[in-house]
């Protein structure tokens, strides 16, 4: 193997100013001007350094597989630390056609009341350190993490899941329609 394709299994990622990370073993620590984050690379096989403000990923082999995963952890420490730097916002639309649905927060839970008329909430949990806001007739979710983030509104939108009837007709639901970089207040 020619050291060009040697090379095309190595990634380097800056990290911008301000943002701290450290590595422990497979644990890589992420401190930035909003906030503090972690993530283990345990189960993902790359090999990783930390040298003069970057992140050096090499793949543990040279195959298809072993790029798109070198690829996948690239992706996840540049969106750990550009969200210690920016933050990231959802937004989600109530849509209701009968039943005024409301969304509450709760400690680290989201409720979904009057769904359809139902009598009991439902009932989601909040992933990581996201901020959920509901206002009005939308639901604003913020935070430094994006994959907690969207965990989150996906997590919202599954509970909000119309069943046992036809989903094109019963829209009722809260919905995804915006989603940004930059924490909005």
């Amino acid at each position: 193997m020619s050291t060009e394709q040697i090379e095309k299994f190595q990634e380097v990622v800056d990290i911008p100013e301000g943002v701290k990370v450290t590595l422990k073993k497979n644990m890589m620590h992420f401190e930035g001007p909003l906030g503090k984050t972690h993530k283990n690379f345990r189960n993902i096989p790359v090999n990783i350094e930390i040298k003069d403000g970057k992140v050096i990923l090499k793949s543990q082999g040279y195959r298809k597989r072993d790029y798109s995963i070198l690829h996948t952890a690239r992706s996840v420490i540049r969106n750990l630390c550009e969200g210690l730097v920016v933050g990231y916002t959802i937004k989600m639309k109530i849509a209701f056609a009968h039943f005024p649905i409301t969304v509450k927060v709760q400690d680290r839970t989201v409720l979904i009341e009057n769904f359809q008329g139902e009598r009991s909430s439902r009932i989601t949990k909040i992933i990581g350190n996201t901020k959920v806001v509901p206002k009005g007739e939308d639901v604003i979710l913020t935070g430094e993490v994006w994959n907690h983030i969207t965990q989150t509104a996906a997590n919202i939108e599954l509970r909000s899941k119309v069943k046992d009837k036809d989903h094109r007709v019963f829209l009722d639901g809260v919905y995804v329609y915006e989603k940004k970089k930059g924490i909005e207040k």
